[in-house]
């Protein structure tokens, strides 16, 4: 059980906040899969389902002082890679939407890289946490560089461009925090533009070179590649103030909208419920980033302080990125809006990361008897 000192110490004001997020998006997803219409609210009852198996495992997670989980971190890190490689074995691993990243229970599906986003920011944090102002030049960044960059290329080749940049919007964020230098930072920049054009030859997959080029000008191909985002921009802005009401967005219910209880579920608030519907949905989320960046703030040490940290820059390039796309101002990477989105790893993997932050920002006094 958890020591009564630590519960004052508890944030109820996140909470609160992801709470809010997961309400919200099982009425979008609700009008996303058009269940009032059809009956079928399988797909509703199935994320009620895993959001109460996610706090039951996130109330599990904050039980547990969070040094527990630093002190098996390499062994949670070997189980990471072992869990991405299993997606890879014929019989196993299932191919969705031109990925092979997920793995068929029969009863469910999962999604390894969701859990091993988790996993590497553990790891990953104790690995840097007595590396603090040690990360000045090129061969002190090599090592960490590795450690992510494994699981961040198990990731890619499933293909999966949107789940490996996550993991590299987590290292930045990490590092950044661990102290590097700001001329590595401008090196790794440079290293990054010069690596474009390899990557645009050697490693991107024809569909993903499609979506980089529709980001840019959607209007070459708009029955194609362009689709998605012209739909959803069409979506977004038929919204207006207000929106056109819940259950009676047109884009949504003829079926114009792609994906519109996964990866468009932006899409779908924001024609059916407005500007307004979308800055309460972006209040909860940027009050949520807020929260956990306090938590940050208060850790009592390196190790709980960058796990924090590993959090916020996951969430922080998820909300953009999936926002971004919705409204054409970043490509299409099949990123889930957090809390939100359709998808039971996702929100699972989630609400572990909303537990380990709550972990930590509990225990940031040390308890004296």
């Amino acid at each position: 059980m958890i020591d009564r000192k630590l519960v004052r110490n508890i944030d109820y004001t996140l909470i609160f906040a992801v709470l809010a997020l997961v309400v919200i998006g099982i009425i979008v997803i609700s009008s996303a899969t058009h269940a009032p219409t059809t009956g079928d609210y399988g797909l509703v009852k199935r994320q009620a389902a895993w959001a109460v198996i996610s706090l039951v495992a996130g109330f599990v997670v904050i039980t547990m002082d969070y040094n527990t989980l630093g002190n098996v971190s390499y062994i949670i890190y070997i189980g990471c890679i072992l869990f991405l490689l299993l997606v890879k074995v014929p019989g196993i691993g299932v191919v969705r939407g031109g990925a092979r990243s997920w793995i068929d229970l029969g009863f469910s599906s999962i999604q390894p890289s969701e859990f091993a986003k988790i996993g590497v920011i553990i790891s990953f944090a104790k690995f840097l946490e007595n590396r603090e102002k040690k990360l000045q030049t090129v061969k002190d960044i090599i090592l960490p560089a590795v450690f992510v960059g494994v699981p961040t290329a198990l990731v890619l080749t499933e293909p999966d461009l949107g789940g490996a940049m996550v993991f590299l919007s987590i290292f930045a964020g990490m590092v950044f925090a661990a102290g590097i230098s700001y001329r590595l930072i401008l090196w790794g920049i440079a290293a990054g533009i010069a690596a474009i054009p390899p990557a645009w030859m050697f490693l991107l997959e024809e569909h993903q070179k499609t979506r980089l080029l529709v980001f840019l000008n959607p209007g070459i191909d708009p029955l194609g590649g362009g689709y998605h985002v012209i739909q959803s921009m069409i979506a977004v802005g038929s919204g207006r103030l207000l929106g056109k009401g819940l259950y009676q967005g047109t884009q949504n219910k003829l079926d114009f909208l792609p994906a519109q209880h996964t990866d468009f579920i932006f899409s779908v608030l924001g024609e059916e419920l407005g500007f307004v519907g979308a800055v309460v949905l972006i209040f909860f989320l940027f009050l949520m980033l807020y929260r956990i960046l306090d938590a940050a703030r208060q850790a009592k040490d390196r190790f709980g302080y960058l796990v924090v940290i590993g959090v916020l820059s996951m969430f922080t390039f998820q909300i953009f990125e999936n926002i971004g796309m919705t409204i054409g101002i970043m490509p299409i990477t099949g990123l889930t809006l957090p809390f939100v989105s359709y998808g039971g790893s996702s929100l699972l993997a989630n609400m572990l990361a909303i537990g380990l932050v709550i972990n930590v920002g509990m225990r940031r006094q040390r308890i004296n008897f």
